[in-house]
């Protein structure tokens, strides 16, 4: 089979004109972040979309505020540029009702310099087609102005084939082996985007010593061992009664989602800091998903290890819950560099445990040999019988056992089962599931 490599198409501008309401109108659906308060997308959140029966890929960027000397400002700045190297089309996008705004004459020059072609989007012409305010846009020097409401739909589809005629053709390359989707989760601040610029060894996401920096998920691509590996740079996951703002209550909505998307979830945790409940919450979320589950303790290179040696800290940190006696723990610095390669081979070893596969005879070797040790106690004084299992399912391992009073066995029998498949067969890093059956019956099942 063959893929198109896709064009790209870069949506920039300064603050608050719509950028994300016009990237989610594109797409069809709320991916991005939307919010009155400006500033809220900072990093390049990049999606799929189609339009006509053409393929691209667009690029929803931070508000460039030029000339700002606000570190973060500089920062978003950065990332839009890097945005727009990327592209093969610009959509520079104004505020039609505010007219031209001295931060959009910044602008133009700098788009011009990249080289790429450019198509004004003036925003928010809610009454078209009365409202002719746009033309006021020509004077930008950038080509007609193409008038839109991306909160209601008027001119999107206008401007859409103005955007597919602007686009470069495709070409067919070779599809690469299935992606591997690794999401990059954890409290704000623990250096999950310090962590994904160390492995693409350049500044892909924005890092900020303030907590909460990013807020979009935001995918990085990579091939290691032949293998594609997507990963998914998130924002820090606070408790509920900790989320204030509207942004951080959409952002924590959209990191689990994007969690239950994701094949492998590596948790962040700080070093110095500890295992926290909240820490242990987020594990239990990736793991309840059916995510193969990486605990990476970043910032290692500020412990005292003298003091608190490996085998210690692993071990302290396996005490604070029966789950993590399945998680590999792994023990980085985002900052040197110390072991952050190394999780790669991790991310593929339960990648692999997770899409393993046990044969049905073994599954009835094992369960036997467990109901032989210990049968469930009988229900009102009948015999409870376990007669077969089989896995049937992978990602994750699912198995089925088919009993004569399913209904009956109780919740530590289960877990007995669990404890003998995974001393049987480990599945280190991996959610196991048991579901229960009779010839007639509904499920019961346990992860």
């Amino acid at each position: 089979m063959s893929n198109r490599r896709l064009p790209v198409v870069a949506v920039v501008g300064r603050p608050n004109v719509g950028k994300s309401t016009l990237f989610n109108r594109v797409l069809g659906e709320r991916a991005a972040i939307v919010d009155d308060q400006p500033g809220v997308t900072r990093d390049r959140n990049f999606a799929r979309a189609d339009w006509a029966g053409r393929e691209f890929f667009v690029v929803d960027t931070g508000g460039v505020i030029e000339g700002s000397d606000q570190p973060l400002d500089r920062q978003v700045r950065h990332q839009a540029l890097a945005a727009v190297e990327e592209a093969d089309l610009i959509l520079f996008v104004v505020d039609g009702k505010d007219g031209v705004h001295p931060l959009d004459e910044r602008l133009p020059s700098v788009l011009r310099d990249s080289g790429r072609p450019v198509l004004v989007v003036a925003n928010k012409m809610d009454n078209l087609p009365r409202d002719q305010a746009h033309h006021d846009f020509w004077r930008l020097g950038l080509g007609e102005p193409v008038p839109v409401s991306a909160i209601s739909g008027k001119g999107s589809g206008d401007l859409l084939d103005r955007v597919i005629a602007a686009l470069p053709e495709t070409s067919d390359v070779p599809d690469p082996p299935e992606a591997l989707r690794v999401a990059v989760i954890g409290k704000p601040n623990v250096g999950k985007s310090s962590f994904v610029n160390r492995m693409f060894d350049e500044d892909r996401m924005v890092v900020s010593d303030v907590p909460g920096t990013t807020r979009d998920p935001v995918d990085s691509t990579l091939r290691y061992h032949g293998r594609e590996l997507i990963f998914v740079d998130t924002a820090g996951l606070r408790r509920q009664s900790r989320i204030s703002e509207a942004v951080e209550y959409y952002s924590s909505l959209r990191t689990a989602r994007v969690v239950r998307d994701a094949h492998v979830c590596l948790v962040l945790v700080d070093a110095g800091e500890g295992l926290h409940q909240q820490d242990l919450k987020i594990l239990e979320n990736a793991w309840e998903a059916g995510c193969g589950v990486i605990l990476a303790v970043n910032k290692w290179d500020l412990v005292d290890h003298a003091e608190f040696p490996v085998s210690q800290m692993e071990q302290a940190l396996r005490s604070r819950s029966p789950l993590l006696a399945w998680v590999p723990i792994i023990f980085i610095s985002a900052q040197t560099g110390l072991r952050v390669r190394k999780t790669l081979d991790l991310v593929l070893q339960v990648a692999e445990e997770r899409n393993r596969r046990i044969p049905t005879h073994e599954v009835n070797e094992i369960l036997t040999k467990l109901y032989q040790r210990q049968p469930p106690p009988h229900s009102r004084g009948r015999q409870i019988r376990l007669r077969y299992g089989t896995q049937a399912d992978t990602a994750p391992p699912t198995f089925v056992l088919f009993a004569n009073l399913h209904r009956e066995i109780p919740d530590h029998y289960i877990r007995y089962l669990y404890n003998g498949f995974r001393k049987a067969w480990g599945f280190k890093g991996v959610p196991i599931r048991i579901r229960l059956r009779s010839s007639a019956s509904r499920d019961r099942s346990t992860a």
